[in-house]
């Protein structure tokens, strides 16, 4: 039984690395293509920039959410481990509807765009 639990502590530390990889690669490589595209002139704006960063740290939040659970299943449950993770949970589940509204221009539940205004 130990042996399981050390192996699942092991594909949580790895999925935790897929999810920061995946933040910082995903960030420098849209970072790149940006820096490239406006020395070129080819006309990626910074609102584009924004869009693909925010994109990409989406992913890797919600992989590190799925990492979290999978660390507090494996070990044995305690109260105060149960709610290290919900509190974890909750903050990068704010971030993440924070982003995804910033992303949209509109709350979910909203039908259409809110227009920013050019002021």
């Amino acid at each position: 039984m130990e042996q399981l639990e050390e192996y699942i502590e092991y594909v949580a530390k790895i999925i935790e690395s897929v999810g920061v990889l995946i933040i910082a690669g995903g960030s420098i490589f849209f970072l790149v293509k940006y820096f490239l595209s406006v020395f070129s002139l080819s006309g990626i704006t910074y609102t584009q920039l924004r869009h693909d960063l925010g994109k990409v740290i989406l992913l890797g939040l919600e992989i590190l959410v799925a990492a979290d659970i999978i660390a507090t299943v494996s070990t044995t449950p305690t109260m105060s481990s149960v709610l290290v993770l919900g509190v974890i949970v909750l903050i990068r589940t704010f971030l993440s509807f924070s982003i995804q509204v910033e992303l949209d221009g509109k709350f979910p539940w909203q039908q259409k765009k809110i227009q920013k205004d050019n002021n």
